[in-house]
């Protein structure tokens, strides 16, 4: 699957990801649209990373996991902005 942040770069997850972050990033798009707030996401990953993949122990965040997820943040932050100003 091809990623591409709003920045506009671009990742593979087959070739730029090893199977422990995809594992981990699989966890968090679910928890993107989840998510009532940054601070509960962040807590869902920092939980994903330390029990890394089939409870393996923890990963190590490369750079591209972490440009991934800090997209993935933006993401949720304009949502939860989004659904802020619906509800006034």
């Amino acid at each position: 699957m091809i990623i591409t942040t709003r920045s506009g770069k671009s990742y593979n997850t087959e070739t730029d990801l090893n199977a422990p972050e995809r594992h981990i990033l699989q966890k968090l798009f679910i928890w993107e649209s989840m998510a009532s707030s940054i601070e509960v996401f962040r807590q869902k990953k920092e939980e994903a990373i330390l029990k890394g993949w089939n409870h393996s122990g923890p990963i190590r965040e490369r750079e591209v996991l972490k440009s991934i997820i800090a997209d993935l943040e933006e993401k949720i932050i304009l949502r939860l902005k989004e659904e802020t100003k619906t509800t006034r």
